[in-house]
C-alpha cells in the first residue's frame, strides 16, 4: 500500500507539515558526512579546509556542497525520481540540498551563487526518461536560494555512454567537446547542480566551459558525493 503524504515516508510517522516527505527527527539522523574537504568534497583532514591534493592540483570548480555520500536513504530517493519517475521525492531533495548550502554558508562562510545551472541531459536521453530530474529539484532550489535560474544555460550536443558505465581513463575523455554553453556569463559566480558526483569529471568539464565563459565562480551543488579518492 503508497505511504499517505501525511506520513514520514522513513519512520512513517505523521507528519507536521503534509507532503515534506519526511520528518525533523529522522531528518536529523540521515548518515552524516565525515570532515571533507571543501573543494573537492572528499574526505579531509577536518582541521583543514583543503585537502593535500586540492592544495597542489584543485579541480575547476571552487566549491563543492553535497549532501550525502552515495548510500541509503538518499541513494533510494535519487534512483526512485531518476529511474522510476517518481517525482514527489523531488521537493524533498531540494530541501536536503537547501539544507545543506544553508550549514555550509552558516559555518563555512559559503558564498550565495548569482546563477544556479543544471548539468544537462542530451535531447535523446531526456526524451527517453521524460524529464530531467535535476531540473525538477533545481527550478525549488532557485526560488528557495533567491538567485537567477538557468536550465538551458548549457547545452549537451553530444550523446556519450553513462560515466558509471566506464573505466575511470575512460571517463576521462567520454565528455571531451560534448557541451557548449549559450550565453556570456561574465562576472557571475555560478552554481552547477548535479544529482550525483563519482570521479567529478562531469563537474570538471562543464566548470570549465563555465569559466571560459566568464563565470566569476563555479560552486558543485550535488546530491551524493561518492567517498573515494578520485584524484
Amino acid at each position: 500500500m503508497p505511504i499517505a503524504d501525511s506520513l514520514c515516508w522513513l519512520c512513517l510517522q505523521p507528519l507536521a507539515i503534509p507532503k515534506q516527505g519526511i520528518c525533523s527527527v529522522c531528518l536529523r539522523h540521515l548518515p552524516p558526512l565525515p570532515a571533507c574537504c571543501q573543494r573537492c568534497g572528499l574526505p579531509a583532514n577536518k582541521n583543514q579546509a583543503l585537502c593535500e591534493s586540492c592544495l597542489h592540483n584543485p579541480p575547476e570548480w571552487q566549491r563543492m556542497i553535497a549532501v550525502s555520500d552515495y548510500l541509503g536513504p538518499v541513494k533510494y530517493f535519487i534512483t526512485r525520481l531518476k529511474f522510476f519517475s517518481e517525482v514527489k521525492y523531488a521537493p524533498l531533495l531540494s530541501r536536503l540540498l537547501l539544507l545543506a548550502w544553508l550549514n555550509a554558508r552558516r559555518t563555512q562562510l559559503c558564498s550565495k551563487p548569482d546563477l544556479l545551472m543544471t548539468v544537462p541531459l542530451h535531447r535523446i536521453r531526456r526524451w527517453r526518461r521524460g524529464f530531467n530530474q535535476t531540473e525538477l529539484i533545481g527550478c525549488r532550489l532557485a526560488k528557495w536560494v533567491g538567485c537567477q535560474w538557468n536550465p538551458s544555460l548549457i547545452l549537451r550536443h553530444r550523446s556519450t555512454p553513462p560515466q558509471q558505465s566506464l573505466s575511470a581513463y575512460e571517463r576521462q575523455y567520454n565528455l571531451r567537446h560534448a557541451f557548449s554553453c549559450t550565453q556570456d556569463i561574465s562576472g557571475l559566480h555560478v552554481a552547477l547542480l548535479d544529482d550525483i558526483v563519482t570521479t567529478g569529471n562531469t563537474a570538471a568539464e562543464i566548470s570549465r566551459l563555465l569559466l571560459e565563459n566568464g563565470a566569476a565562480s563555479v560552486q558543485v551543488w550535488c546530491l551524493c558525493r561518492t567517498l573515494k579518492n578520485d584524484h
